[in-house]
């Protein structure tokens, strides 16, 4: 089943000369190569989000793997790197720090927790979504009895008020309830895979 995803932000160090996403882009590409992007390692959504904007754009932009998404964060800040494109939560606390630039959401519907900040096809970047998401998975043998024991607790638990807050909290976007089901699940994993994997396989991305 479907549990919370994360979407990405598009962010920039404060000297980068751009007031919104068509300018950012706009100086990536006349930057090319000079350009860093920060990632929070090999094979995680900032990595396929920096290969999608090379893609997607055509800046040669450069990619910069991090362990982790703080130490992308902190280059960032200091003026080491030049982008980074990371999970909402991660940027959250710096919507109005005036030390780097947020300028959309990665998906196609705003945050609420950030409800000034465009989504990219607001921005002009149609149909760029990439978030971080979640699920449960059980062995196929499983019985559909327990399947639906546990898709019932996930259910109970994710209309929890406290549970939902907290998610909330935390950047996180909590499914529809048409999307908590095991058939709405399947669907949306197989649409991911058929999305992701070319971009995957033609980028040679491995996971560490």
């Amino acid at each position: 089943m479907l549990l919370p995803d994360t979407p990405l932000f598009i962010t920039s160090k404060k000297a980068v000369p751009a007031n919104n996403l068509g300018e950012l882009i706009t100086w990536a590409k006349a930057n090319g190569d000079k350009v860093l992007v920060g990632t929070s390692g090999v094979g995680t959504s900032p990595h396929v989000a920096g290969v999608m904007l090379q893609q997607r754009t055509g800046a040669p932009v450069r990619l910069v793997h991090y362990r982790g998404g703080e130490p992308a964060l902190q280059d960032l800040i200091s003026g080491h790197i030049d982008l980074d494109m990371n999970q909402s939560s991660v940027f959250l606390p710096y919507l109005n720090d005036d030390r780097i630039r947020i300028y959309t959401v990665m998906a196609n519907k705003r945050l609420p927790q950030a409800p000034d900040l465009p989504t990219v096809d607001e921005a002009g970047l149609l149909g760029f979504y990439l978030s971080s998401w979640n699920g449960i998975w059980a062995p196929k043998a499983t019985p559909k009895d327990i399947i639906r024991k546990l898709s019932a607790a996930a259910v109970d638990a994710l209309n929890d008020p406290g549970v939902r807050r907290r998610f909330t909290d935390l950047g996180q976007v909590i499914p529809s309830a048409d999307q908590l089901t095991t058939e709405a699940f399947a669907a949306f994993q197989k649409a991911e895979i058929e999305k992701w994997w070319p971009i995957i396989k033609a980028a040679g991305i491995k996971a560490e």
